[in-house]
């Protein structure tokens, strides 16, 4: 069913049409200036590098070939193998392959024209700008351009005093408030958070259904904090980045409706957390210079990524 009235209520309280113009393309990404890249880099203190993407690989988190039957593994295939282009094997030889995969398979951004509801995507955009052939003319992943921010990782299964959810907890406002609080961080505008609920404990463990639900994840309770604090971007450990099963049973996916339809905010799924996390635990420091462009597909309504924090 279409939104209840009191997430109509809230998404027209939280929407960001018209805020940046009308032909803006890039939603909340806007809010990352160059004050807010200087202050991402001034977090670069140590010298201490992460990768937060999962393997690019068969051991990635799809498993639903009946509901989702494109959005695939990676699936890397090397087609030449040590090939001499003079016929001599002691000169010059090259190998050279090629991979096939879902763009939101793996570790992803998802575009905003990913979602939309009652036939509009972000910014009154129609919704059929996306087309079979060729994607999407507005709103495709290219429109984000390289992310550089400052980043802030919020644990909120640490938080909790969890290492993991065993269930789906609905991540509110509230949570991570309290979660930056016992980071010592004030999040500030233009800032990218990075959410953690330690659901990637069940896919290390090769569990994939597992790991995609039940799911905890940020709730409808979350989408005006996020708001009031200008945040730029939002990723979790996660495969369906919102709780799962909802707290709307009558509504399917109202987070990402309304952050990327309305707000237009940039969402990203299946980061890896847990060793930023650990280190962050250990250090006290929770806030690092986040590089995270995704691949520019052109017209694509997600891409993959391989972001880094630099502490």
């Amino acid at each position: 069913m279409p939104l209840t009235a009191d997430l109509e209520q809230l998404a027209a309280r939280v929407s960001n049409w018209g805020r940046w113009g009308a032909d803006d393309q890039r939603g909340t990404l806007n809010l990352i200036t160059p004050a807010a890249v200087a202050r991402g880099i001034a977090a670069a203190r140590q010298g201490h590098v992460f990768s937060l993407a999962i393997r690019f690989d068969q051991t990635g988190p799809q498993w639903d070939n009946v509901h989702m039957p494109e959005r695939t593994n990676p699936e890397l295939h090397t087609h030449t193998v040590n090939v001499a282009f003079t016929g001599d094997t002691r000169d010059f030889t090259t190998s050279d392959d090629s991979f096939r995969m879902g763009s939101q398979a793996a570790t992803h951004w998802d575009a905003i024209a990913h979602v939309g509801y009652e036939g509009k995507l972000y910014n009154d955009t129609p919704a059929d700008v996306v087309r079979a052939e060729g994607g999407a003319t507005r709103l495709g992943i290219e429109n984000f351009g390289p992310v550089v921010t400052r980043g802030v990782l919020l644990d909120i299964a640490r938080a909790h005093g969890v290492q993991h959810f065993d269930d789906n907890y609905a991540i509110t406002g509230d949570d991570l408030e309290a979660a930056a609080a016992a980071a010592n961080v004030v999040v500030e505008p233009g800032d990218a958070l990075l959410v953690r609920t330690g659901q990637m404990h069940f896919l290390r463990l090769g569990d994939k259904q597992r790991y995609s639900m039940p799911s905890p994840g940020l709730s409808t309770r979350s989408i005006a904090w996020l708001r009031d604090h200008d945040v730029a971007a939002v990723a979790t450990d996660t495969m369906t980045f919102e709780v799962y099963p909802g707290e709307h049973p009558k509504v399917f996916m109202p987070v990402h409706m309304i952050q990327l339809r309305d707000l237009g905010l940039a969402q990203g799924q299946n980061w890896h957390l847990d060793d930023l996390a650990a280190d962050c635990a250990t250090d006290g420091q929770y806030d690092f210079l986040l590089v995270a462009p995704p691949l520019p597909l052109t017209g694509a309504v997600g891409a993959p990524v391989v972001p880094v924090a630099i502490k």
